[in-house]
């Protein structure tokens, strides 16, 4: 409590903060808006949304208006850049990976605080409680992939503007995040009533049923429509694949330096696992599409995927690249990437805070498991 009287949690601390920025940003929006708003958080945050939302291959602002560009849109994207417009494309730059990993890091902090302060301990068996969320994230966000394939067919697709951002990555983490957090906090009140036996079989049953509920959906489609395919053997290539990937490093590692597992013991096979399944999912729909049937082509969204096949193209002998592609380096760099964050969380370190660990490693998961669920489920139905 300070000389006012006022006492200053942490929560309240963070409740602060997230409202001073809101007013700031809110605020250099109105008074600079090309600078800030147009220059920066719509070409970078909003714009890439907008133009995903819609299924265009980009969004410009010209005069005041906002205009879509490509992908059957009369709009060229490359004329409007040329023609000094600012113009925003799907996926994510460096400059707002950059901000998303801020925002995250600050919200996770966030939910350790609501945490904390309803008293709820973040423990091994929620963590194993929360995977089915994860796994939801991906597949609800194929489904609005698929509803971007129902506007192409002329269809009317279940989800659409504006209802559509919120499946909408980076938007879709923040949806699923809420959801898991509701499911959580109403699991430990049920069980708290006797209305459960356990609390984590509770969440994990809401988490496996709206996973469950959403990829019977998209089977249905895949079988029932022509503007989404059904192709469960990739699915089988990429989890086998990425299974025996994150079995072998987690299984070396723990026969060669078991200090690396010693502190999250199969937590650390599901860190693994998660950014495998991402690594797997991208070397196979970028080098190997043909070779799977794949119906459609499929480019990476991340810089740093871009930059790792650049770098691979650029460094291998021609023969070599066209035998094996250049995408294989990005499994290599996510499971050393997955191995390392697995090393520093030790036992001193999860034992010193349990809570701020396994919600730190429910973040690593997602970032991993999100978008490689959502690749291979969306190579899987042919999107």
């Amino acid at each position: 409590m300070d000389e006012t009287g006022f006492d200053l949690t942490p929560g309240r601390a963070w409740l602060a903060v997230f409202a001073a920025g809101v007013v700031t940003i809110v605020g250099a929006s109105i008074a600079f808006t090309r600078t800030v708003w147009d220059e920066f958080i719509w070409q970078y945050f909003w714009g890439p949304v907008y133009a995903d939302a819609h299924n265009a291959g980009c969004a410009i602002k010209e005069g005041g208006q906002t205009l879509l560009g490509g992908s059957g849109f009369a709009e060229n994207c490359g004329i409007a850049v040329e023609q000094g417009h600012i113009v925003a494309e799907p996926g994510y730059t460096l400059v707002s990976e950059a901000g998303y990993m801020v925002l995250g890091l600050f919200f996770l902090i966030g939910v350790y605080l609501l945490l904390k302060n309803l008293d709820i301990d973040l423990d091994r068996e929620f963590f194993y409680a929360l995977f089915p969320f994860m796994l939801f994230g991906g597949v609800v966000r194929v489904v609005e992939d698929a509803s971007d394939a129902a506007v192409e067919a002329g269809v009317e697709p279940v989800l659409s503007y504006p209802f559509n951002t919120l499946f909408i990555s980076p938007l879709v983490y923040f949806t699923v995040f809420g959801f898991a957090i509701a499911a959580l906090v109403g699991s430990l009140r049920l069980a708290d009533r006797g209305v459960v036996a356990s609390a984590e079989r509770a969440l994990g049953t809401v988490g496996a049923v709206a996973f469950g509920v959403t990829f019977g959906y998209l089977t249905v489609l895949g079988l029932t429509v022509e503007h989404v395919d059904f192709l469960p053997h990739v699915l089988l290539i990429i989890v086998g694949g990425a299974t025996v990937a994150a079995y072998g490093v987690y299984v070396l590692a723990d026969r060669f330096a078991p200090y690396i597992n010693s502190g999250t013991g199969y937590v650390g096979l599901v860190v693994l696992w998660a950014h495998a399944i991402d690594g797997v999912a991208n070397v196979l729909i970028t080098d190997w599409a043909d070779a799977l049937g794949l119906p459609v082509s499929y480019y990476p969204k991340h810089p740093a995927n871009e930059i790792i096949m650049n770098v691979t193209e650029a460094v291998l002998p021609a023969g070599i690249f066209d035998a094996i592609g250049s995408a294989w380096p990005f499994l290599v760099v996510k499971l050393g990437m997955a191995l390392g964050i697995v090393w520093l969380f030790d036992e001193a370190f999860i034992e010193e805070n349990p809570r701020y660990s396994y919600v730190l490693l429910v973040g690593v998961v997602a970032v991993g498991l999100g978008p490689g669920s959502r690749d291979m489920l969306r190579a899987a139905f042919g999107i």
